[in-house]
């Protein structure tokens, strides 16, 4: 027991060491969001030119709001966004916020409530499950919530509107490529730079959702 505490103290403090001195994590303090994740967006978002003013957007998955602190930065006050998490995120001015579950009936009805009805142009999915280290249920769960995303998107992005969907390579990950790939004009996999080099984590950019027939 005395061997594994020690491995595992060693491993936490070499994490902690890397995250303090990780460049990200030191612009994110300096320009106020609330963590690293945010320049993950920013890189999708002006390679694949993603995000306009006044857009009306969902992002999935929100907590603790850097994604979020993006959008209300670079969409702007005639924006609409809906964000919802299952922690709770301190407020972002102009957001509207639900802490519940996106996987559940609740959850969904809740967000569904807050559009009243309107489609959105982008919906962002930066939700990874609760690892398990069980490394295929882990991928298998990573790829039911891209899954869920997708399902939501198909119900509430208008034609043309886009979808920013987090996904791990492995079990699963090309099929689902291949479904998104069947109801977007072009999907990209992203891998930003602010992404550590030894994740698995990837991001799908569908652009461009097509009609759907009739």
């Amino acid at each position: 027991m005395a061997l594994k505490s020690t491995k595992k103290h060693k491993f936490v403090k070499a994490w902690m060491k890397e995250h303090v001195e990780d460049h990200y994590v030191k612009e994110a303090n300096r320009l106020g969001y609330r963590s690293r994740a945010a320049f993950k967006l920013l890189e999708l978002a002006e390679r694949d030119h993603l995000l306009r003013p006044g857009l009306r957007v969902v992002d999935l998955g929100s907590s603790p709001g850097s994604w979020t602190q993006v959008l209300h930065e670079k969409l702007g006050p005639k924006a609409e966004i809906v964000a919802i998490d299952l922690l709770p995120m301190a407020p972002v001015r102009g957001v509207t916020f639900i802490q519940g579950d996106f996987r559940e009936d609740d959850g969904l009805a809740a967000v569904e409530a807050a559009l009243q009805g309107r489609k959105v142009d982008l919906v962002v999915s930066d939700l990874a499950p609760n690892l398990s280290g069980v490394e295929p249920a882990d991928q298998a769960r990573s790829v039911h919530l891209g899954e869920l995303a997708l399902e939501f998107a198909l119900k509430w992005v208008q034609p043309g509107g886009d979808l920013v969907v987090k996904a791990f390579q492995g079990e699963g990950f090309q099929e689902f490529q291949r479904t998104m790939q069947g109801c977007f004009d072009k999907v990209y996999v992203r891998k930003p730079k602010a992404s550590r080099d030894r994740s698995r984590e990837v991001y799908l950019v569908a652009k461009g959702l097509r009609a759907a027939p009739g």
